[in-house]
Parts: structure tokens; C-alpha cells; sequence
């Protein structure tokens, strides 16, 4: 892996990931835009969405896919490949280790022919609490 400089962010863009930071769970760009907007910051939603998209390329924040296909964030706590368990009603989630499925997709991509591959996995369920 080689060396990046470290990418220099904008007041705006610092205070998005401070905004991100102070949540524990997963967020859309449109609900931490009308959080922002609410606790009287002067931010725009598109500059919210590029910021989300930029730490995200970065590996600054964890990224999902709902099964709807909207893309949630979270401010990351693990810098190392992760996977999460989310709860599909209260949306607390865990993030775990997952080296079956690390081990199943080298196997995969082997067998056919593949290199350099990644992927994501989350898992979505119920959790103890929702359950109850």
C-alpha cells in the first residue's frame, strides 16, 4: 500500500465530520444535512453528499447500502476491514470481524479467475432489544 499525503480538508467539510462524529449510528446525508441545519450551521446538501462521498473514498467513514439502495455513514471507529451487523428497526449496529466470509470470497474469486477483488458484507436483523 503506498503513502498518501493527508488529504486538507475545508471548515465546512471539518465541520460535517464533527457533526458525523457525534453520532453512534448510521446516517443518511439528507437527515445529517437537516441536523447540521437545525444546530445553525450554513451548509449545503450537495456539499454534505460530496463530503460523505469524499471521506468515504478516503476510508474515513463507514458506508452501507440499505436494502432500499440508500447509502447510510457513520463515523468509522475501526480503520481495519470490517463488516456490520445492523438492526433494521432502531439501526444500532456492531461492527465485526468476518474472516469466513474473508476466506469465502478469496475462494470465490479464485475459482474464478479473479484478483485484486473487495467487497462489502452487512448483515441485517433484529437486534436482542427490538427482538424482545
Amino acid at each position: 500500500m503506498t503513502s498518501q499525503s493527508p488529504v486538507r480538508r475545508t471548515r465546512q467539510q471539518l465541520a460535517i465530520r464533527e457533526a458525523l462524529a457525534g453520532r453512534s449510528d448510521f446516517v443518511a446525508a439528507q437527515q445529517l444535512h437537516a441536523s447540521m441545519v437545525s444546530g445553525g450551521h450554513k451548509v449545503g446538501l450537495a456539499t454534505v453528499y460530496r463530503a460523505l462521498q469524499s471521506f468515504d473514498e478516503a476510508g474515513e467513514v463507514d458506508s452501507i447500502v440499505t436494502e432500499a439502495g440508500e447509502t447510510l455513514y457513520r463515523a468509522c471507529e475501526t480503520p481495519r476491514h470490517h463488516h456490520h451487523l445492523v438492526c433494521r428497526e432502531c439501526g444500532r449496529t456492531e461492527e465485526i470481524d468476518g474472516p469466513e466470509v474473508e476466506a469465502w470470497t478469496a475462494r470465490v474469486a479464485a475459482d474464478h479467475g479473479f484478483s485484486e477483488v473487495e467487497h462489502t458484507a452487512e448483515i441485517f436483523g433484529r437486534c436482542l432489544d427490538c427482538a424482545a
